[in-house]
């Protein structure tokens, strides 16, 4: 291994370490993609997850600076094809390898940007802040796996689309708590977490299960390379978003639902014998 192998190797696996301290369900995922999709798809969570962190965590700082920044590293990074930052080397690499379109990256980096400011949603801007925040990123991925077949890649889009609207949708269900009392952000249109009703819930879950059967359609039509882990974290949100339905409206704005380590192991087993039998 020459000295810039070593140096490409070494970015992939800090956005490796990124993933899997950060999410346990996305780290089991991309183990269970083909080998050759898991540095490339690390490199994609490395890029988003450090994006995220700018405008949920570093409070005491001027984040529209770091955001800026950030976004301004970016793209020097793409054109150049070089950074000192391994987040960005990897996920240039990436971004020029699998041809990803820059207009997903600049929809992601503009919902970032959303997340600065005091919002009160409408549902132009919901749909706006899920396409760039979520929606792209599976397309992202979607680019990788479908490796340089356009014609696969656009068959896909829909049900990709939709597979990324689904997690983000649960995710904000999930998160509610730190989100609205921490953040002060609430994302679904036309609600008042101060008066959150059964039917709000309903009528927001009504809209997730959509989400979910659209994304499924897309999901056996994956490469079988991608098919098993993209599956896996399918099933691991379904289950989260069962037992998110299960609790009334009072408790998840009190606590963070999530599933424990042995029922993701459950599903892991249970998603490869259905992967192995082609019973998906």
């Amino acid at each position: 291994m020459d000295a810039r192998e070593l140096f490409n190797q070494t970015t992939f696996e800090c956005s490796k370490l990124i993933t899997n301290r950060y999410s346990t369900s996305f780290s089991l995922g991309i183990k269970s993609l083909d080998k050759k999709f898991h540095y490339p798809i690390y490199a994609i969570y490395g890029f988003v997850r450090y994006a995220d962190e700018i405008v949920d965590t570093f409070h005491e700082k001027d984040k529209s600076a770091l955001l800026r920044d950030f976004k301004a590293q970016t793209y020097e990074a793409i054109e150049s094809q070089i950074s000192l930052n391994p987040v960005l080397h990897c996920f240039q690499m990436v971004v020029n390898e699998y041809q990803i379109d820059h207009d997903l990256i600049e929809a992601f980096l503009h919902s970032m940007e959303m997340d600065l400011l005091d919002i009160d949603y409408e549902q132009s801007s919901y749909e706006e802040y899920i396409y760039g925040s979520a929606e792209v990123v599976g397309l992202m991925c979607l680019k990788i796996f479908c490796e340089g077949n356009e014609n696969e890649y656009q068959k896909l889009v829909p049900s990709a689309k939709s597979l990324g609207s689904a997690f983000q949708k649960v995710n904000f269900l999930r998160d509610i708590k730190s989100d609205y009392y921490e953040r002060g952000r609430v994302y679904f249109p036309g609600v008042d977490f101060n008066d959150f009703s059964v039917s709000h819930k309903e009528k927001i879950q009504a809209d997730i299960q959509k989400d979910f059967d659209h994304a499924y359609e897309g999901i056996v039509k994956l490469p079988r390379g991608a098919r098993w882990g993209v599956y896996l974290a399918y099933t691991y949100y379904l289950k989260l978003f069962d037992k998110i339905k299960r609790f009334p409206p009072n408790k998840i704005l009190e606590e963070r639902v999530r599933v424990p380590d042995s029922k993701k192991l459950f599903l892991l087993l249970g998603s490869y014998v259905k992967h192995q039998f082609n019973t998906l």
